[in-house]
């Protein structure tokens, strides 16, 4: 049986809305053609014309907008890669991101985060809230665990903390390059509102950030770079920092400080099992 090849946003809609079953969405369930849905009981509960979802079904009537088809999404009930699919099939793009706020990760990834010690790593969302951590984390950057859900937030400690800003080994360009990191990576989520009243607060408790903040600068997400750490009980500590995405969670992404030397990452592992005893 050949392919379809020149519809295949209609063939992907028809796909799905075969899977599913109409007696949990309330419709009739008597004799029908074909398994699942009908296409003006999708159009129905996308709130679209029948006539409209058919011809996109058929190919006809032209690129659908981007209001139709997260309409038929949900609809459809589409899983978020499902909804992306459905874009790129439909308009040649990607939708406009969704920031979902977010508090906790899965018990798999944790392990991933255990398992690098004894580099220092973290998760934190497009807000910068540090969502996870590992013990080298613990140890080397500040003890999450110990402060209120609230202030896990790397631009809170970075401008409200005076032990991290001492740690920091040149605080006024660490500061800056973390605003511009932050601005940049909270517009790629989204995430306007959640940033507006972070930006308020932070402006209100310091006039340094206040001042970075008006400046504008974006710092263009290389996700590499060198973090130099003055710790209190071992001294400066030279780190290679680097950023990775988690796959299918957009709104978070995990950062990984690696020691320069073999002598540097002994040193965070003997801090480690010193505050483990």
């Amino acid at each position: 049986m050949p392919v379809e090849t020149t519809n295949k946003l209609g063939t992907f809609l028809r796909d799905r809305r075969m899977r599913l079953d109409p007696a949990t969405f309330g419709f009739a369930t008597g004799r029908r053609r074909t398994q699942g849905l009908r296409r003006e009981e999708v159009a129905q509960r996308a709130n679209i014309s029948p006539t409209w979802y058919t011809w996109l079904e058929q190919g006809r009537g032209g690129a659908p907008s981007a209001d139709v088809l997260n309409r038929i999404a949900i609809g459809l009930m589409l899983t978020e890669p499902e909804r992306e699919h459905l874009f790129m099939l439909g308009l040649g793009r990607p939708p406009e991101v969704r920031y979902r706020n977010v508090d906790s990760v899965t018990p798999r990834l944790q392990r991933v985060l255990d398992a690098l010690e004894p580099s220092p790593a973290i998760i934190k969302t497009a807000t910068w809230d540090v969502l996870a951590w590992n013990r080298a984390a613990a140890a080397m950057l500040t003890d999450y665990s110990k402060l209120p859900r609230e202030q896990r937030n790397i631009l809170r400690l970075m401008f409200g903390n005076p032990r991290v800003r001492e740690a920091q080994d040149d605080w006024e360009n660490v500061a800056r390059f973390v605003v511009g990191s932050f601005r940049a990576d909270a517009v790629r989520a989204g995430a306007g509102a959640e940033v507006t009243e972070l930006v308020e607060d932070l402006s209100r408790m310091s006039p340094e950030f206040a001042a970075l903040w008006r400046d504008n600068d974006v710092v263009p997400a290389h996700g590499e770079g060198v973090k130099r750490l003055r710790h209190p009980e071992i001294g400066l500590i030279e780190l290679e920092f680097s950023v990775f995405a988690v796959d299918g969670r957009p709104e978070l992404g995990m950062i990984v400080y690696n020691p320069v030397t073999r002598a540097d990452a002994e040193r965070i592992q003997s801090l480690i099992e010193s505050r483990s005893l």
